[in-house]
């Protein structure tokens, strides 16, 4: 029960003084906790823990808040609390005044960054969401390398009789150094790791000591170049897990899982001891100026530096984080044991503040590990921040993550925006293409992890149904999979494709190339200013214009045939129609003047073949149609073809002519209109 309210690390704070101050009761010195030990046994489990079973995906997602978080943050924080502290020093009075600028800015480095030991220790038991757990974690293995630079950098400064600007630019190079530098060795060593274990299959037992050996050179190599050994430790980890466990069998997985866990928790657990073993038992130097001064600015440095730098970020996230979570990331920077052997490695001879160092040190890491690990867990409650979700995902939950991965992939591709989508789909198809065959023994290499995750589930499903009483009791609902997993024997060497022949392969491919959109072109983006004008818009606006009035023409003329003709006039209404406007009711002089349908021998039943030349119709004039007009009708004529030389689309139609334009005018009103057909606009175009 006391451990619901207290944290673990804190009570095995309070065990180890209890048992300090037990051995130095019984007169005995009692054990200190020697830097060596602290950084070649007991951390690097704990970051291979970490390294190994990191949340690849919000790791990466998260990435650029993290590393703004991991270095400027952890800078901000150095420079600031050690300007400070220099300021507490020149007017704290003679105890203090001996301690210069660059003994000031080596301790805010020694105390800036935050402690991965105790960030893991304590937010794995409030249970905060992943985004928060991943910024705070992800910003805590990062800030090593920003640590040791720094360190290294004003150890080195102190034994300088001057410090120049080379000096400086060097100092600031080295950070790079020290960062890739340590990703690159981590890199190469789970490559190597993963390549190895491609040949173990015949040697299981020994499969899960490959994977600690090859993480523990990679730290070791990086701690040799003073390179960053905790990034050398992570990049290991995340490289040779995917290829490590497509690999080996489900017992050396299980194997690794458990013995990691165990081997980060009894770290924990002697570093947290140690901790207060050393307490007890470390010669100390209690000033209180010193002391308070560090743990104020420690916490102002904090909470400025988170609230200034999330305000920058903002700008960029589209999942912003609001007044609670920077609230949890300020709240959440505890100091650990990192600090305390970083400070007790410090040599005597440069820094004789060393043992005040030490004890203000002490008196933060007790601070944040107490008083800010006791109090978040009601906090989180309080402030109702968001826990982390204890289920796994399901598998359509998995398939609606991978579809829309691939759905922002495609439009990215689409827009000519290259965002991390696509370098996160580049990164995948080479690693499909070129890495996993390479590190990947068998079929695994090829198969998708979804269809093997299916045969699995498949495999278990029968092993289950033939453990509960055979065959017989199969349901309708198990495939053919599990039926073959049952008996073995039938099941066939190698999965039968059906077979192509070259030609029939290469003509298929041909056909896929030539008529595929090419979507990994880059695309120009859309903007009305840059596009090109079409020099035929023009005339196929003529066109269309064309064979709209064609359409409306046909129709009038339509209903002109099936509405009865009209009663005929009385001879004054004839003579005012023809006075106002002649041309149009002149009579016919011959039989030329019939309407002329032409129709195009190509299709003849397409209607934008037809053209109406010269039709009017009969009663025009106000006369009644004579016998020998009401036998022949229409008289129909086949269109005579175009020359060469002319085109459709740019030679004026006849259309335009003075005579359809007259019976255009004598069709003005041929009668009700007939009802619109279902596919035609209510308001046509053009009118």
């Amino acid at each position: 029960s006391v451990s619901n309210i207290v944290p673990e690390s804190c009570l095995l704070i309070v065990v180890g003084l209890l048992v300090g101050g037990l051995i130095k009761g019984v007169g005995e010195k009692p054990p200190i906790l020697k830097s060596d030990i602290f950084f070649l046994f007991l951390l690097p489990p704990i970051i291979l823990d970490a390294g190994y079973f990191l949340p690849l995906r919000q790791f990466t997602e998260n990435l650029g808040t993290i590393l703004i978080f991991a270095v400027v943050g952890t800078l901000w924080n150095a420079f600031f609390l050690g300007g400070l502290m220099y300021a507490v020093c020149q007017l704290g009075g003679p105890g203090l005044n001996h301690i210069g600028l660059l003994a000031n800015l080596l301790f805010g480095s020694i105390i800036s960054a935050v402690d991965p030991v105790a960030v893991l220790a304590v937010f794995e038991e409030i249970h905060i969401n992943e985004l928060l757990h991943i910024l705070v974690f992800g910003e805590s293995l990062l800030n090593d390398a920003v640590t040791v630079v720094l360190y290294h950098l004003f150890e080195e400064f102190a034994t300088f009789e001057q410090v120049t600007i080379i000096d400086i630019i060097l100092g600031f190079l080295s950070f790079f150094v020290v960062s890739l530098g340590g990703v690159f060795v981590g890199v190469i060593y789970g490559l190597i790791a993963a390549f190895t274990s491609r040949f173990t299959s015949h040697i299981r037992v020994i499969e899960p000591l490959f994977v600690f050996l090859y993480s523990y050179m990679a730290y070791l190599s990086a701690e040799l170049f003073h390179l960053s050994g905790i990034m050398a430790l992570i990049a290991s980890g995340v490289v040779m897990r995917p290829y490590v466990e497509a690999n080996i069998s489900h017992k050396s997985h299980t194997t690794i899982k458990y013995f990691l866990k165990m081997w980060s928790s009894v770290s924990e657990t002697l570093i947290f001891i140690f901790l207060g073993v050393s307490t007890v038992a470390g010669h100390h130097y209690w000033n209180w100026t010193f002391v308070i001064s560090t743990l104020l600015f420690c916490l102002i440095a904090r909470v400025l530096g988170v609230l200034v730098l999330t305000w920058f970020i903002n700008k960029f996230r589209i999942v912003k984080l609001t007044p609670k979570d920077q609230f949890i990331i300020a709240y959440g920077g505890l100091r650990g044991a990192i600090a305390f052997s970083l400070c007790y490695l410090l040599d005597y001879k440069h820094f004789g503040m060393r043992d005040m160092f030490l004890t203000a040190i002490i008196t933060v890491i007790f601070f944040t590990v107490f008083v800010q690990g006791m109090t978040i867990r009601p906090l989180v409650d309080l402030l109702a921040v968001k826990k982390k979700q204890e289920t796994k995902r399901s598998i359509n939950e998995e398939i609606h993550t991978q579809f829309l991965d691939h759905l922002l992939t495609g439009i990215e591709d689409i827009c000519g925006h290259y965002g991390h989508h696509h370098w996160k789909d580049k990164l995948n198809r080479f690693n499909k293409k070129y890495v996993k065959k390479c590190l990947i023994a068998g079929e695994r290499s090829k198969e998708p992890q979804l269809i093997a995750f299916y045969h699995k589930m498949e495999m278990k499903q029968a092993i289950e149904l033939v453990e509960s009483g055979g065959i017989g009791k199969i349901p309708s609902a198990v495939s053919t999979v599990s039926i073959q997993n049952i008996n073995p024997k039938t099941l066939p060497v190698e999965r039968i494709l059906p077979a192509l022949s070259k030609d029939k392969e290469e003509e298929i491919r041909k056909i896929l190339r030539n008529n595929l959109q090419k979507t990994r072109q880059r695309l120009r983006s859309y903007n009305r200013h840059t596009l090109v004008a079409d020099p035929y818009e023009e005339a196929w606006n003529q066109m269309l214009l064309r064979r709209q009035k064609a359409r409306q023409l046909e129709q009038k003329m339509n209903n002109y045939l099936t509405v009865p003709a009209h009663k005929l006039d009385s001879p004054t209404m004839s003579r005012a129609r023809i006075g106002s406007d002649p041309l149009a009711y002149e009579p016919k002089a011959d039989s030329e003047n019939l309407p002329i349908i032409t129709i195009d021998p190509a299709s003849p039943q397409s209607p934008e073949s037809v053209d109406l030349m010269n039709e009017e119709p009969k009663g025009c004039a106000g006369l009644p149609p004579s016998p020998e007009e009401d036998e022949e009708g229409l008289v129909m004529r086949v269109k005579e073809p175009s020359s060469p030389g002319t085109d459709d689309v740019f030679t004026p139609g006849t259309g335009d002519s003075p005579g359809n334009q007259r019976m255009l005018r004598c069709l003005s009103d041929p009668g009700p209109r007939p009802e619109p057909e279902e596919g035609e606009p209510f308001i046509p175009k053009g009118q």
